[in-house]
């Protein structure tokens, strides 16, 4: 094994607060700040002797000490993603100043969506991996040539070579990965690791991999971990549920962080029926398709909230973007899981395609109607490799606009003919203050820190960086309005006095 290449996982540091990374699929800095774990690079990292996974932005490594940390190795695998892609460029420039001989792979949906344009970008990226990279980053790690390599993209004469596409590990193969767990007991402080919804500190990893859901939107099936549903079996979760447990003793929840957890029932049961005599708590990702006794049943077995994407609350819309689950569906499963104390937190997004003015109100309203113990309201992202991008482009409504702004936070970069860029800035506050600024939404949140100091904190901490990007999102959306208006005017002289404008 000497010969293994010493390598680096990295998720590198950006924007301040930027969730960007390894662990994230909707890639932004927070309107309150969160940290997934970077799960996928604990698969090579723990295949790896003498690897180290550096989580830089939680651990608060700056860009001038990765750059340092580097210099200790021979290889460095960085999950970059479409908003930090430009600062994950610049990083690696001054790690192979620091050391010419450094080997350099990107891996993540961007540069497998875009593997001519990535490597083009930077002769200092060697290779680039599409879709799964546990596998291919390994091989190149213990001598494999470039060439013998599937699923991987490199420069060789100034071309691009795109070799085979590498199969998608199996069923069976998913049982024989080592425990993401194992690699964070080894490299990260999970104290560093905040979501607000959750729990704190937490703990999270996966039981599957893939989703079936056709949703047009969503990055990751699409992209990297694919619409084909494969999961570990329910006895190899239990076991590094064990593990968890045992190690990190001062964790107050698991997440498991599937692409969709409650995917099929009589699986679903099967771990319930496992984790029940464990007593603890846990959260994790779902649809709104699980019946009563299902909800009944992962209650009973410690279920605590669950994470679930609505969307819309107007049924063209879910139509449009391939959603699966009706209002009817989502109603009657919000209330299942109010019967059997199972918390819900509401994802929503503003923006998709057939979005207008009064459908946002429909989806307000809706929100509201649900009830969700928490919200997180998105502008819509066309993410390339996803039929919405596809969509936007061949309707023309993907703006030059940039997609983030200097901090990282999400901004939109799609307009349609009757919905303008800064009404759906503007809408996402509007969300937020009609849903958040009503009394029983309030004493609720409070109640939380009555008794306890550390959650206390933890909502001051979150309500006073709400409040700052809330402010920071009223002052864009006049900004860009008073843009459009100079334009316009500009527009209007330029054609109708022409001296006016030469002297302008």
């Amino acid at each position: 094994m000497s010969s293994v290449m010493k390598t680096l996982l990295l998720n590198p540091p950006s924007f301040e607060n930027f969730d960007g990374g390894a662990g994230s699929r909707w890639p932004a800095t927070r309107e309150i700040k969160s940290y997934w774990y970077p799960v996928w690079l604990t698969y090579p990292a723990g295949m790896l002797p003498g690897s180290r996974l550096l989580d830089a932005p939680p651990h608060k490594i700056t860009p001038a000490e990765t750059v340092r940390i580097a210099k200790d190795y021979d290889f460095v695998v960085v999950f970059t993603s479409t908003i930090g892609f430009l600062n994950d460029v610049c990083i690696v420039r001054q790690m192979k100043e620091a050391k010419p001989d450094l080997k350099i792979a990107f891996v993540g949906p961007h540069v497998q969506m875009q593997p001519t344009e990535s490597l083009m970008a930077s002769d200092d990226i060697d290779f680039i991996v599409q879709g799964e990279f546990d596998y291919a980053v390994v091989e190149f790690a213990q001598g494999k040539p470039l060439s013998k390599i599937l699923g991987i993209s490199y420069r060789r004469d100034g071309k691009v070579v795109n070799n085979a596409p590498r199969p998608q590990l199996e069923t069976e193969d998913l049982d024989r990965m080592p425990f993401a767990t194992e690699v964070y007991k080894r490299d990260l402080v999970i104290e560093n690791y905040n979501v607000p919804f959750l729990m704190h500190p937490y703990v999270s990893f996966y039981t599957s991999r893939g989703c079936p859901s056709q949703c047009t939107f969503c990055l990751w099936p699409q992209t990297l971990s694919g619409r084909t549903w494969r999961v570990r079996s329910s006895e190899n979760v239990t076991r590094e549920v064990h593990q968890a447990l045992k190690m990190f003793p001062q964790a107050k929840e698991l997440y498991f962080d599937d692409d969709t957890f409650n995917v099929r029932k009589d699986r679903l049961l099967d771990l319930c029926a496992k984790f029940k005599p464990m007593k603890f708590r846990w959260s994790c990702n779902a649809r709104a398709h699980s019946d009563y006794e299902t909800l009944k049943a992962m209650a009973d077995a410690g279920a605590r909230l669950l994470i679930v994407g609505f969307e819309s609350g107007d049924p063209q819309i879910l139509k449009n973007i391939k959603k699966g689950i009706t209002l009817e569906m989502a109603r009657t499963f919000v209330k299942n899981c109010k019967k059997v104390g199972i918390e819900v937190h509401g994802d929503f997004i503003i923006g998709l395609p057939g979005e207008t003015k009064q459908t946002i109100e429909r989806t307000i309203n809706f929100a509201k109607e649900l009830d969700c113990e928490t919200i997180q309201v998105s502008v819509a992202h066309a993410y390339s490799g996803t039929e919405l991008y596809n969509y936007t482009m061949k309707n023309n409504f993907l703006t030059s606009d940039a997609a983030a702004d200097v901090q990282g936070h999400q901004l939109p970069h799609m307009e349609y003919p009757n919905l303008s860029r800064e009404e759906m800035m503007a809408a996402v506050n509007r969300f937020y203050d009609t849903y958040y600024f009503r009394p029983k939404i309030v004493w609720r949140i409070v109640r939380k820190g009555l008794w306890d100091s550390h959650e206390r904190k933890r909502l001051y901490e979150e309500a006073v960086s709400f409040l700052r990007l809330r402010a920071e999102r009223w002052k864009w959306t006049r900004k860009d309005s008073e843009k459009k208006q100079v334009v316009a005017i500009s527009n209007v002289n330029s054609s109708s006095d022409s001296a006016l404008h030469t002297n302008c």
